[in-house]
């Protein structure tokens, strides 16, 4: 019988600390799709790297793991270990399909596309003993009668949010977006009556806990996110998503989207200047009036927004950081995100970067000087400290005592979400700043291949 361990990487871990940020701390949905797959001839074990400490030793015949840009560092510290032990490993996700050539030198196999895809191919591969140094996936895969096996999860201390996928990909082509570049700006959603059936089965037996939905852009089809919303009514949950800019222009959209029982829903403002829109390829936030209609619109619907704001294009200055907060604040945001511009591999940010000689580490994903927050790039008129500063101030701003309590009064929110969700931020907001990438008390070697 093949043993097989699948683990999920944290982002990384200072000297002496045991556990990560409460936030990150989700259910890692790659992992029940993977476990549904599994045949019954296989014993599969699965470890959290964010929650437990991994079992380096214990007997395994294949090790996986999912590899997002930011976690890389710390799955190829990873999977030193198990090649140490000489034990075999294969790497799949978002950053092997970007990165194929540089995942490969750390490990057996590398996995690119949509994994779930290969991973049938790979065990009776790898069962025979003849187990390929790269299986390819396609990146519009077929949805249809897919899985989730999250029984896996049991015994594990994870927030009470029920991850589901609604479709995977995104056809805009934002300049700085890793998953358009790893898709391809392609698209593939599931059936409604899929998604529903297992909507139901998730809250069954009467859980209440959150449903997120991870699409990256869950109105990529609109008339086909309005079928879902309806059949979804009935069934009294709680859910919080991401959405494009679009959302806000269909009031049909918009009314289904709250009495389907949403709490926040995600959306990618980016900007309050027309200029940066257009040099982040994003002229969809324009449309229609731009920001400001698309914020009245979901403010007279109802919906709790989770703004998110990208700083560091050629044209932003000191004072657009306090303006866009002071935007946030008087809309009544339950949630934003104020970062700076990040070069993921693969995108078109990267490829302009690089090609202006403003990239300050090519791989700045494996520099053991780089930490979460860093600027990885020179920007135009701003120095990198400061607009890691200016981003930084812009959250403490957000969630500081003063503008919570407006933010509460000018949305007119039930105050137990409210507070719950703004407090647990606020708790973490110098926590995340200067995290490492990786383990900084793992002082081996990387193995890489000849």
């Amino acid at each position: 019988m093949p043993r097989v361990t699948l683990i999920h990487p944290c982002l990384g871990r200072r000297a002496g600390e045991r556990r990560g940020l409460r936030t990150w701390q989700m259910q890692p949905l790659w992992v029940a799709a993977l476990a549904a797959l599994q045949p019954a001839d296989v014993e599969l074990r699965f470890y959290d790297d964010r929650l437990e400490a991994i079992p380096f030793d214990e007997p395994t015949d294949l090790v996986g793991l999912s590899v997002e840009t930011y976690t890389a560092r710390r799955a190829y510290q990873i999977a030193s270990e198990y090649r140490r032990r000489g034990v075999p490993v294969v790497m799949g996700g978002i950053h092997a399909t970007l990165c194929p050539d540089e995942v490969a030198h750390y490990a057996e196999c590398v996995v690119t596309g949509s994994a779930d895809q290969s991973w049938p191919l790979l065990l009776e591969d790898l069962r025979a003993g003849r187990m390929r140094k790269h299986y390819q996936a396609g990146h519009a895969p077929s949805l249809s009668g897919w899985k989730y096996d999250r029984s896996i999860f049991q015994g594990k201390r994870y927030l009470p949010i029920q991850l589901i996928e609604f479709g995977r990909g995104c056809r805009l082509s934002c300049e700085f977006c890793a998953v358009q570049a790893a898709f391809r700006n392609t698209y593939s959603g599931r059936p409604v009556d899929d998604v529903i059936a297992e909507v139901a089965d998730v809250s069954k037996g009467g859980r209440r806990g959150l449903i997120f939905f991870v699409d990256d852009n869950l109105a990529c089809e609109p008339e086909r996110l309005k079928e879902f919303l309806r059949a979804l009514i009935p069934l009294k949950v709680r859910w919080v998503g991401q959405a494009g800019i679009n959302v806000a222009h269909d009031p049909e959209l918009l009314d289904l989207i709250v009495r389907s029982g949403c709490r926040c829903l995600l959306i990618g403002f980016e900007s309050l200047q027309p200029a940066n829109l257009r040099e982040m390829s994003k002229p969809i936030n324009e449309l229609r009036g731009g920001v400001e209609r698309a914020v009245a619109e979901l403010q007279r619907f109802g919906v709790p927004v989770y703004g998110t704001f990208v700083f560091g294009c050629d044209g932003d200055t000191p004072d657009d950081f306090e303006r866009t907060v002071a935007f946030s604040v008087e809309h009544g945001f339950l949630l934003a995100a104020f970062a700076h511009l990040m070069p993921f591999p693969g995108t078109a940010l990267y490829r302009r970067l690089a090609s202006e000689q403003r990239l300050l580490h090519e791989s700045w994903w494996l520099d053991c000087h780089y930490a979460y927050n860093t600027v990885a790039f020179q920007p135009r008129h701003l120095s990198t400290d400061a607009l890691r500063g200016h981003c930084l101030a812009a959250r403490r701003a957000f969630f500081s005592w003063p503008n919570m309590l407006r933010r509460s009064l000018a949305a007119g929110r039930k105050q137990h979400d409210y507070w719950t969700v703004n407090l647990l931020h606020r708790a973490e907001l110098g926590l995340r700043d200067g995290h490492p990438l990786g383990d900084q008390a793992w002082s081996q070697p990387l193995i890489q291949a000849e």
